[in-house]
């Protein structure tokens, strides 16, 4: 394999109708068949609008960043820091509140690289641990994030469309 040289950059409110396209066409993929699709689209006409883009892409509590390999959009996350968190608001801990790779790009490393990332602006920060949710469901993104040394810690519910799943929270101790 060669040698890749993916490029984490922030996001900006330009980047806001990308960020909308990719991350909307991302959450489809991964999560599409496995839910009812009046459900998919009941969340997404709320999380994947224009409005609620613009909206966390202002918030100066929360950070989007793409990653970037051969001149293309591989993946994005999204960190929150202090009220911008969506369970905890701990000013000692950041949240990953959204990572996603491109299911095309899956296997070339472009996930670590992103929650590589964002160990490292906790570690800048001087920040004690990172967090994040993950559906019970998702076994793979529970395997990667356990390899990557988090913990299940609580859930709390997630509502997608009329359906009421659970969310594990995870967090890994820097």
């Amino acid at each position: 394999m060669s040698d890749q040289n993916i490029i984490i950059q922030k996001a900006t409110i330009a980047d806001a109708d990308t960020l909308l396209t990719f991350g909307r066409e991302t959450f489809f993929d991964f999560f599409a068949h496995l839910n009812t699709p009046e459900d998919m689209e009941s969340y997404a006409s709320n999380a994947f609008t224009p409005q609620r883009i613009r909206a966390e892409l202002n918030n100066p509590d929360s950070h989007f960043y793409f990653a970037i390999l051969n001149g293309h959009i591989t993946g994005y996350i999204k960190i929150n820091l202090d009220a911008a968190q969506t369970d905890l608001q701990d000013g000692n801990a950041l949240e990953v509140e959204r990572i996603y790779v491109s299911a095309e790009y899956h296997g070339k490393k472009i996930g670590h690289e992103l929650l590589d990332f964002a160990f490292q602006m906790a570690k800048d920060k001087g920040l004690q641990y990172v967090w994040l949710g993950v559906w019970e469901h998702n076994q793979k993104a529970l395997s990667f994030y356990e390899k990557h040394g988090f913990k299940v810690f609580g859930s709390h519910p997630f509502m997608l469309g009329s359906d009421k799943q659970t969310d594990l929270l995870m967090k890994k101790e820097l």
